[in-house]
């Protein structure tokens, strides 16, 4: 299949006089008729065999010269395109009009001009594809490089359209111009944060990807927000009181993954007016309530050690075994005769 030998007049019977030990031939079977016939018309056969093999290697040499002429007005129109003049300068004394490319610079108006013959060589460029893709193919290795370098030209242009309609998204604004901490969650994770008044700290619960590295996560602790990065996408969350960043700590849960982060409250916050007074009495209260509470003693709790008993060991398995019950079976009923439902049978024997 595809062999252009196939094409060739007599080729079925030159194959079948050629391979005598044969049996069947492109899906038919070799009949012996068949084969004598082939053997004796393969001289004649042979010979138009040989002649029509000559005009294949013509035609196959000037294919190969016509796919190599193409191929260099191909790489010469390329060239002509990136090169920005004719021959790469402009002589003004010339009267040869401006390059493409110093028009450009000095009319600003040119992008649009060449922006609009570009969307009328689109409509071209789809006729110049359409045309190629229905013209017959040869099916010979020129005309399978031809369609390779065809398909290639075509995603370059795509990769360039695409690269021009790529927008470039703005920095995200994580902190206003009034220095007011923004939440922000671009990886959208799961958190919750946790006001945790007994150990006086809050706690940041961030369901992180579990089987992702820790490298790729940067925390930063900042007094009035919390930040994290998470393969370069901001998490960043505003905190409802003042903490201490260095005190704050940061760890992985080996089961699932999530970073918990524990930031210690601020002793002291810094307010205006008569609120510094009773911030210091707080603390200072809270100072001398410590040592009093260590110089108490502290309660144990005692046991009665003659109701404390250790088990026997000795006495675990018994000596004397237990000889087990019979169990006596309920005594039955007996009907009496006074019953007004008893019959007396005299053939049933009587109960022991």
């Amino acid at each position: 299949m595809g062999n252009p030998c196939a094409d060739f007049e007599g080729y079925r019977p030159f194959v079948v006089a050629a391979l005598p030990q044969l049996q069947c031939l492109d899906g038919k079977e070799i009949e012996r008729s068949e084969r004598i016939q082939a053997l004796q018309n393969l001289p004649a056969v042979e010979q138009r065999i040989r002649e029509q093999e000559r005009a294949h290697c013509l035609k196959r040499a000037r294919e190969k010269q016509e796919a190599q002429r193409k191929l260099r007005e191909e790489l010469e129109n390329k060239e002509k395109e990136n090169r920005p003049g004719f021959e790469g300068h402009w002589d003004p004394g010339s009267g040869a009009t401006l390059p493409p490319s110093a028009e450009s610079k000095d009319h600003p108006q040119a992008p649009d001009i060449q922006g609009g013959e570009r969307n009328h060589r689109k409509p071209e460029d789809g006729e110049d594809d359409l045309e190629f893709w229905n013209k017959p193919s040869l099916f010979t290795p020129e005309s399978r490089l031809e369609t390779l370098r065809h398909m290639e030209k075509q995603r370059r242009d795509q990769e360039k359209l695409s690269e021009k309609k790529k927008k470039v998204k703005p920095p995200r604004t994580l902190i206003t111009e009034d220095g007011r901490a923004l939440n922000v969650n671009e990886p959208k994770l799961d958190f919750s944060l946790k006001d945790d008044e007994n150990r006086h700290q809050i706690i940041l619960d961030l369901a992180v990807y579990r089987y992702m590295d820790t490298s790729l996560i940067h925390v930063d602790v900042q007094p009035t927000y919390v930040r994290v990065m998470v393969k370069g996408k901001p998490f960043q969350l505003a905190l409802p009181a003042e903490v201490r960043p260095d005190s704050s700590s940061a760890r992985r849960s080996q089961t699932t993954g999530h970073l918990v982060i524990c930031m210690p409250k601020a002793g002291e916050v810094i307010t205006g007016g008569r609120g510094t007074h009773t911030s210091v009495r707080s603390t200072m209260d809270s100072s001398r309530e410590q040592p009093d509470k260590r110089s108490k003693p502290t309660e144990k709790l005692e046991v009665d050690p003659s109701k404390h008993s250790f088990p026997d060991v000795a006495n675990i398995v018994q000596g004397a075994r237990h000889t087990p019950r019979r169990v006596r079976p309920a005594p039955g009923v007996m009907p009496s005769e006074e019953d007004p439902d008893f019959e007396d049978n005299p053939e049933v024997p009587p109960l022991i």
